[in-house]
C-alpha cells in the first residue's frame, strides 16, 4: 500500500510541476493555512531543500516566492546519472562519437516503435497527444498537457530523468524532438519551446496539426 504523501512531499512536487510560488499560493493548493505552510517551508529550508527570493510588485512590500534548490532536484528520477555519464565517456572511448551516434539512433527506433504501438489506433489529435504524454510519465519525466489558447497543445516535462546524459551528449535531445514528431505523424508539427539545457526549469513541445502550421 503506497504511503500518503506528506505536505512537505506536496510542496516539492508542487514546486516542481509549477516553478517558484508564494506561501498564500502553496497554502491553497495544500488546503491548509498561511501559517501552516510557512511551518513546512521552513522546515524544508533547515533541510536545504527549498530556497526563496523577493520579486517587487506593483504596489506594497516585495512578495517572496519559493523554488526547489538542487539538492530537492536530486529527490526525483535520475536515471542512474552518474552511471550514465561514465558509460556514455566509455561508449565515445571504445567506439568513437560514431559508435555513440549509433547507439543513440537505435535507442530512438526502439522508442519509436513503442510509441508507435501505442498510439496505434488513435486518430484524434488530442488524444495522441495525452496518450504520448502518459508514456513520457511513465519514463519519469513527469509530464502533462496544457492546453493553449490559440488551441494548440503543449507537452510539458517536469523534469528529465536522463539530464545528465542529455548533457554529456545533446543528440539525445534530438532524437526525441524527432521520436515525438514521427510517433505523432505527418500531419502533426512539434516545436520546441522552453529547454532545460538552455536554462529554463523544463522542456515544452508545442503540438498543432500540420495544416495550422501552413495556415
Amino acid at each position: 500500500m503506497q504511503t500518503p504523501a506528506t505536505s512537505a512531499d506536496r510542496i516539492l512536487r508542487f514546486l516542481k510541476f509549477r516553478g517558484p510560488q508564494t506561501t498564500e499560493t502553496l497554502a491553497r493548493h495544500l488546503g491548509i493555512t498561511v501559517p501552516g505552510t510557512r511551518k513546512q517551508l521552513t522546515g524544508l529550508l533547515d533541510e536545504r531543500l527549498v530556497q526563496h527570493f523577493d520579486e517587487a510588485g506593483s504596489v506594497g512590500r516585495p512578495r517572496r516566492y519559493w523554488q526547489l534548490t538542487e539538492k530537492a532536484q536530486a529527490r526525483f528520477p535520475d536515471a542512474h546519472a552518474a552511471l550514465t555519464v561514465e558509460m556514455i565517456a566509455s561508449i565515445r572511448a571504445v567506439f568513437g562519437n560514431d559508435g555513440l551516434d549509433r547507439l543513440i539512433g537505435e535507442r530512438e527506433r526502439q522508442t519509436l516503435a513503442r510509441y508507435r504501438t501505442a498510439l496505434a489506433g488513435i486518430d484524434e489529435f488530442a488524444a495522441r497527444v495525452e496518450c504520448l504524454t502518459r508514456l513520457r510519465s511513465e519514463e519519469g519525466y513527469m509530464a502533462e498537457t496544457v492546453k493553449l489558447d490559440d488551441g494548440a497543445l503543449l507537452l510539458v516535462e517536469n523534469h528529465c530523468p536522463i539530464c545528465a546524459a542529455a548533457r554529456t551528449c545533446q543528440n539525445f535531445c534530438r532524437s526525441e524532438l524527432d521520436v515525438f514528431a514521427a510517433a505523432l505523424g505527418p500531419d502533426v508539427e512539434v516545436e520546441r519551446g522552453e529547454h532545460l539545457l538552455s536554462g529554463s526549469r523544463r522542456c515544452t513541445y508545442r503540438i498543432v496539426p500540420a495544416k495550422e502550421f501552413a495556415a
